[in-house]
């Protein structure tokens, strides 16, 4: 089987994360600097070769109420350009609480706040990708 990777989109940082072979578990894989779309893809191509992933999630940071924010809309039009420009698919996932949720896990593993910082877009990414493998069982 091929392997699924999960998206945290940030204005700073993105974080990956990616299933195992048979998409039962996720795991944070790393965080690379937003420092634009293109420079984005030039990184994501060889990790999605590497890891023969067939899917791509995408979190979407929905406001409280489910409706759209300033966020939702730019991680819209970045999930429309992984669209255009992937071949595979690119699907929006149910984001809320996800960065906050990684933190306190981060602190319950015993990371420093430096560390945390380095790592929640990646655990967040896991946890994205953690609920989307859930909700097919």
């Amino acid at each position: 089987m091929r392997r699924l990777l999960a998206i945290d989109y940030g204005e700073k940082r993105i974080g990956l994360a990616l299933s195992d072979p048979l998409q039962l578990f996720a795991k944070p894989l790393k965080v690379l600097p937003n420092t634009g779309f293109e420079s984005f893809l030039q990184q994501l191509l060889p990790i999605l070769q590497e890891y023969n992933v067939e899917q791509v999630i995408v979190g979407m940071p929905y406001a409280i109420d489910g409706g759209n924010t300033a966020k939702t809309d730019e991680t819209q039009a970045f999930l429309e350009n992984l669209k255009e420009r992937l071949n595979l698919p690119v699907i929006p996932w149910d984001e809320r609480y996800s960065t906050s949720e990684a933190v306190e896990e981060l602190k319950k593993l015993g990371y420093d706040w430096k560390q945390r910082r380095s790592l929640k877009d990646a655990m967040a990414a896991a946890l994205i990708l953690t609920s989307y493998l859930s909700s097919r069982q």
